[in-house]
Order: C-alpha cells, then sequence, then structure tokens
C-alpha cells in the first residue's frame, strides 16, 4: 500500500486480507446474499441489505472494526437504522425481531430461537441498514453525485462463524449513465458479483460511475484499467503500464492470475486520501498526476506477489475485530518499494541518476530520524497500529518500516550479489519465496523465514546482517554496501532557516501553530500547539500571515500575538537554523569488475 501523508508522502499501510478463507466448510448451497441502493447518493447513504441463508439460533451479525489502514477506525459508527426481520417462505410471512448489541461491532439476531422453533430450511434473516460514506482515496468508500467506490468491508456485515460461505452482492438505483467493475465473478443478476468467501468478497474493491476504461494483455494476463479523472493522458499511462507490468511479470515467472485490474482516480487527490491499495487481483490508486499514479502502481502491483501471496504467518487468517501484528512490515511494504524503484528504473521510466537521487532520498530520510538509534525496523513493523497518532510520527519517535526496509532491501541485493560474485541477487530471494511459500499454500515465519531464504541464495549465514539492521538498530555502513556496485555516498550540508514549527493557514484565514518542535526558540518563547496566532502589528501586507512566516530568515525577530483558550498574549523570538543534510549517490570514476557488474545488475536486473 502506499498512502500519501504530508509533509513525506511516504507509503505507509496495507490490507491485510484473508487469501485463504477462515471458519468451518462451507454448507452445501449457501449463499449470503447483499442487496446495495445507491439511490441517496446525494446524501453519501449506502442502504444496504443482507439476507442470511438458515439462520441458527444466537446467529450474529458484525462490521469490521478496520480495513486498508492500520487504524481500528470502528466503521459501526457510521450506521444507521439497523434493523432485522425473519422471513419463512414456508408460511409466508416476515417477523421482525430485534437486533441486540453485544459490542461496538456485534449484534445477535433476537429473539432468533423462539422465531425459528420448528421453521424450514427456507428460513431467511434479514439484516438493514443505512451506513454513510463520502471519504475520498483507495482506503476508504465514497458515494456521491459524481461517482462511488466501495471497499466491500466498510460497508457490509458478516456473520463471523459463517465468513467461508459464498457470497452475492447486488447493487440498485444506480444513476443514468452509471457503469459498475469490481475483479470480481458476475453474479446470477444484473449489476451483482459474487465470491467465494466473504473474505475474498472484500479484497475486491467496486468502481462505480462514468468513468473511463482501456484494457491490454501482457504476458498470458489481461489487464483492465478504469479512471476517473479530471485530466490525464491515455496514451502515457497505458504505455507506462505496459512497461511496469511487462517487467514485474518477466521477474516473477508470469502472472498468478488471469484478469488483473487497475482502478485509478486521478486529479486532486494527494492531500486528500491519495496513495494506492492493493488487493490479490487488482488495486486502487488515487494520485493527482499520470506520472505519480504510474509510479504507485510500481509498487502496489508488485504486491500482488510480496503480500498478497508471500505472506507473513502472523497475518493469517485475518482478524477483523483486532490490531494484527508483524515484524515483518519492513519486507512485505519496505521491500516492495525497493521493487518498485526497480520496476521504474529497469523498464526505462527512470533513468539511473533518478535512480540514484530516490536511494539517496530514502538514506537522507532515515539518518533525519533520530529514532533509527533505538528503534528497529521490525519494532517500527510493530508499531504501524500507532501511526494513527500524530506524536508517535514525529522524528524522535519512530522510523518508518517502508523507508529502512526499502534500503534494507538494496543492501540485501547489494550483499547477496558480491557474496556470489553476482551470480545471485534479491531477485532470486523473492521468487525462491514465491515457490516456497506462496505456490505451497505456506507462509513464512517472519523475519526468520526471510532470513532463511537469503542464506540459501547466498550460501551463506546471514544473522550477523539480520542481528545488526533488522533486529538491531546499528548506524548502516553505507559506504561499504554502495562500494559493492562501485558507488559513493556524497554528504553537502546547509543552514536553513527554522521557525520551530509549521504554520498552518490559508490567506484569509486563522494561522494555528502545527509540529511545535519541542526546545526551539519559539516554544521557549511560550508558543503550543494549536495556538492561533497573529502579526502583532495587524499590517494589512500580511494577510497571508503563513506565508510571510515561513519566508523569514536565519536571525529575524517574530513578534506575534496568540490566541489560546479565549485569551490573548504577546510573544517574540528569534528564528533560529536547523542544518540540512543533503545526500547524493555518484559512480566511482575507475570501479573494479565485480563492481561494475554488480552495479549494472543493479540498475538492469541481471545476474552473471
Amino acid at each position: 500500500m502506499t498512502p500519501l501523508r504530508a509533509p513525506k508522502q511516504r507509503a505507509l499501510l496495507f490490507l491485510l486480507a484473508a487469501v485463504v478463507p477462515l471458519c468451518a466448510p462451507r454448507p452445501a448451497s449457501a449463499t449470503i446474499k447483499y442487496r446495495v441502493s445507491l439511490a441517496h447518493a446525494g446524501e453519501h447513504l449506502f442502504q444496504v441489505e443482507m439476507e442470511i441463508p438458515s439462520p441458527a439460533p444466537g446467529t450474529q451479525v458484525a462490521m469490521p472494526a478496520w480495513n486498508a489502514l492500520y487504524q481500528v477506525r470502528d466503521f459501526t459508527y457510521r450506521i444507521r437504522s439497523p434493523k432485522a426481520v425473519i422471513s419463512d417462505a414456508a408460511n409466508g410471512g416476515e417477523q421482525p425481531v430485534e437486533l441486540r448489541p453485544i459490542d461496538k461491532q456485534t449484534w445477535e439476531i433476537e429473539p432468533l430461537s423462539a422465531q425459528l422453533a420448528g421453521a424450514k430450511d427456507d428460513s431467511r434473516a434479514v439484516v438493514s441498514y443505512a451506513i454513510q460514506w463520502n471519504d475520498p482515496g483507495p482506503f476508504n468508500s465514497q458515494l456521491n453525485d459524481h461517482h462511488a467506490f466501495v471497499n466491500f468491508a466498510e460497508i457490509l456485515m458478516y456473520v463471523p462463524n459463517r465468513r467461508s460461505e459464498d457470497t452475492e452482492v447486488a447493487f440498485s438505483d444506480l444513476p443514468p449513465g452509471w457503469k459498475l467493475l469490481s475483479e470480481l465473478p458476475a453474479g446470477h443478476g444484473a449489476e451483482s458479483f459474487q465470491a467465494e468467501s466473504y473474505d475474498a468478497l472484500v479484497d475486491a474493491p467496486v468502481e462505480a460511475g462514468k468513468f473511463l476504461s482501456f484494457a491490454f494483455d501482457n504476458q498470458g494476463a489481461h489487464f483492465r484499467v478504469a479512471v476517473d479523472a479530471t485530466e490525464w493522458d491515455k496514451g502515457l499511462l497505458e504505455a507506462d503500464l505496459k512497461r511496469i507490468t511487462s517487467y514485474e511479470l518477466s521477474l516473477m515467472g508470469g502472472p498468478p492470475y488471469k484478469e488483473y485490474t487497475f482502478f485509478f482516480h486521478i486529479g486532486p487527490y494527494a492531500d486528500v486520501g491519495g496513495g494506492g491499495m492493493e488487493h490479490a487481483n487488482c488495486t486502487a490508486i488515487s494520485a493527482a498526476s499520470v506520472e505519480s499514479a504510474a509510479a504507485i502502481a510500481a509498487h502496489e502491483f508488485f504486491h500482488a506477489w510480496n503480500v498478497k501471496r508471500i505472506r507473513p504467518r502472523a497475518l493469517e487468517p485475518v482478524d477483523y475485530t483486532q490490531e494484527q501484528k508483524t515484524r515483518a512490515l519492513w519486507f512485505a511494504e519496505g521491500v516492495t518499494s525497493a521493487y518498485a524503484s526497480y520496476a521504474l528504473v529497469r523498464s526505462g521510466l527512470w533513468n539511473k541518476g533518478h535512480f540514484y537521487d530516490d536511494l539517496a532520498m530514502q538514506i537522507g530520510e532515515l539518518e533525519a530520524r533520530p529514532a533509527r538509534q533505538w528503534q528497529s525496523v521490525e519494532e517500527s513493523s510493530l508499531d504501524a497500529w500507532l501511526e494513527k497518532y500524530d506524536d508517535y510520527n514525529t522524528p524522535d519517535r519512530s522510523i518508518s518500516y517502508y523507508n529502512k526496509g526499502q534500503l534494507v532491501g538494496v543492501l540485501l541485493d547489494l550483499s547477496v550479489r558480491d557474496a556470489t560474485g553476482n551470480r545471485k541477487s534479491l531477485d532470486d530471494i523473492m521468487r525462491q519465496m514465491y515457490t516456497e511459500y506462496a505456490k505451497a499454500g505456506k507462509f513464512y515465519d517472519e523475519s526468520g523465514g526471510i532470513e532463511r531464504a537469503v542464506e540459501e541464495i547466498a550460501d551463506k549465514p546471514y544473522g550477523d546482517f539480520f542481528h545488526r539492521f533488522v533486529s538491531g538498530t546499528d548506524a548502516i555502513p553505507y559506504g561499504e554496501f554502495l562500494g559493492l556496485a562501485g558507488l559513493q555516498l556524497k554528504l553537502q550540508t546547509t543552514n536553513t532557516a527554522d521557525l520551530g514549527f509549521w504554520p498552518q493557514g490559508e490567506p484569509g484565514k486563522d494561522v494555528t501553530v502545527s509540529s511545535l518542535e519541542p526546545g526551539s526558540p519559539a516554544e521557549i518563547a511560550g508558543l503550543h500547539d494549536g495556538d492561533v496566532i497573529f502579526p502583532s502589528d495587524n499590517k494589512s501586507s500580511r494577510q497571508d500571515f503563513a506565508a510571510w512566516l515561513r519566508a523569514r530568515s536565519i536571525g529575524d525577530r517574530v513578534a506575534l500575538r496568540v490566541r489560546r483558550d479565549g485569551q490573548e498574549s504577546e510573544i517574540s523570538f528569534l528564528v533560529g537554523a536547523r542544518q540540512d543534510r543533503q545526500y547524493s549517490i555518484v559512480e566511482m570514476p575507475q570501479p573494479s569488475d565485480q563492481q561494475r557488474r554488480i552495479r549494472d545488475g543493479l540498475l538492469h536486473g541481471t545476474t552473471d
């Protein structure tokens, strides 16, 4: 997954959608059916009916507590007017029954035992409710007059002990001119889809609206592309996708699916829900431009192998009720980011300078976070569920498993190439894990499973590497690793003005204090996060006060009026300085033969 989150716009989280169905074997012909009406698009309300065949006494229904992001978001708060009826076709009647809350996400259909006493197998429980969504981006659901995008786990309840049964969802009341698209088999009726289980159903989103589309075939797979966009270049997007899919399909030995769908929302999305969300046979991507969308696609498409099929055991089976923690997100997400950059340079969408710049930027990002000295990339993986708290994301509190995981992936690649005389690489490790785990229906044991795969390919121990850079917090000797490929890391430092906080606000509106740095002159002077600030002299030339503040120089005195809790005061402080460290990667002028071969292998995905 690659959400875009200011200010770094880095990828952060991914969906733990189950690949292997959970629960008991499915009854012979049971199908849990859903009907979703879009009649109230202007009110952002999905109207849902859930039909449960042959309900047993004590049947419960539940709403997932989380989906797509590593955040418990409690989707039940969006539900309105839930109710239930029992329908008995043999007696030709419906009987309203109570939905009794069990916890914040679960209800029991009561008094079901009395209603079903002596009932035949053709009885049905029908649960109905409305649920409101109008949040953009691939990690949410949205319904408005323009379009609908549906992550099913965010709008559809499930029966906890019947998740493995067949499901079917039918849409109705589509606005004129709207169409539907999903990477699910067609259902038995018009505008419907079916899946072999609830888990399979919720791993395939739906786009509804007047989107544009095109298709292409590549290496035995059929690709469909749906685009909802303000402005976009079809030729550019199609060409980029063909290059990306060609490289990654060749890398992994062909497609693990017959068909794959890209859903794109291209336009002003980057600041409100942009990024990408992977699924087994599709991905949903929101981006500000075609170029950005293609870059995200390079990451999300590789998830079809790494995460969706090559999976850590800790993520199986999926649990919709609570957090699922794993130490392996550095590999699942970070190494996928490494392959996104590989796909872009090896397919020709990037030149080698762009690849070096991106790698140097990753180094700079990690080195700018003091937390790298005490939080390992495994610990960062475990703590993913804390990312919804702003304080957790500060540089002195955490690192990103995307960022360091990408670096560790490249370091592993360089190390294995060096250890084997460039005869093996990270590519071989990925293919080995795909064969050993995914194709065999197995899951790997956290970082230990990855380490064993590396040792098998490199034919040497890698315990020290994993101890230092995966479970440990040793400083990374970048020069040593980059030198294996005839590369050098350069560092340039400059002093830049630093207010000590971020002035949040638009022209003509209040400016508030955000991301106040502890110990900065502004904090020492008495400024707090959330304070509303004004220029002390109220000069009209400072109408865009936030921009004026950001333009101050080192040593300038800033005088402010501060409003807090209904009270106003004045403070002043001198603008401080921070040392910006700019990293770059350059090629050695006279590399050895092996260094040159490793460098070429890194850039082109080749071995000797």
